[in-house]
């Protein structure tokens, strides 16, 4: 076979072993969280696990790559949400849905805590959903049903919050994930009876998120 004619088929191979990469990724990180080993996803995916290397060179890009169309959905959620003629619902219905997101998959739920400087598109969609969400705010505060010292960062404690619930309870109290959940909407809930802490700036809450992902990293060495 001529050069020009394996070089097609060199490239269909790759995209192929790709294809199924993500896909076994995806089952393993859904099932088992991200600190599933890489000969795993590589046995299940059918591959070498220098192919997986060659394809996704740190566990970081593979997590990214096998989470950008999820990361997707996310974004569009608070799309979603903001065409609902209720502001307070469209709110509360996107925390709700994220949440349940999160309970969905044990991955994506420890995803949504992390942050991957160098994954252009998951981080383009990551932007997309935190400016969507700030317009969530902004209306449900101009209708006077959200307390007023809420901010955008709220949502990234009330993801970690809820995804160390997950993980000590999936398997065996489902329900106090939804129970947290209710609570914490009731306590966003204006009016306010109480004047909270000052909150993390967004500058220290991406600090904090990018320690999370070091200390993974860290624990898996």
């Amino acid at each position: 076979m001529s050069s020009s004619g394996r070089l097609p088929e060199l490239r269909v191979d790759a995209e192929r072993n790709r294809s199924q990469i993500l896909e076994a990724a995806r089952v393993a990180f859904a099932e088992q969280g991200l600190d599933v080993p890489m000969h795993e996803i590589a046995r299940r995916a059918g591959v070498g696990v220098g192919t997986l290397y060659r394809r996704f060179p740190t566990r970081g890009a593979l997590v990214a790559g096998a989470f950008e169309e999820k990361m997707r959905t996310y974004a569009e959620g608070v799309e979603i949400a903001l065409s609902d003629p209720d502001p307070w619902a469209g709110f509360c219905g996107y925390v709700e849905r994220l949440c349940l997101m999160q309970s969905a998959d044990r991955g994506f739920s420890e995803v949504l805590t992390l942050t991957f400087p160098t994954a252009e598109v998951f981080e383009a969609a990551r932007r997309r959903a935190y400016s969507g969400f700030k317009k969530l705010i902004a209306r449900a505060k101009a209708s006077g049903d959200l307390r007023e010292d809420f901010v955008p960062e709220d949502l990234v404690m009330l993801l970690m919050a809820n995804s160390g619930v997950l993980a000590a309870t999936a398997d065996t109290a489902p329900r106090m994930s939804a129970r947290l959940v209710a609570y914490l909407l009731q306590a966003f809930a204006a009016p306010s009876r109480n004047e909270l802490p000052a909150p993390p700036s967004p500058r220290q809450t991406y600090r904090s998120l990018l320690r999370l992902e070091e200390d993974r990293t860290q624990a898996r060495t």
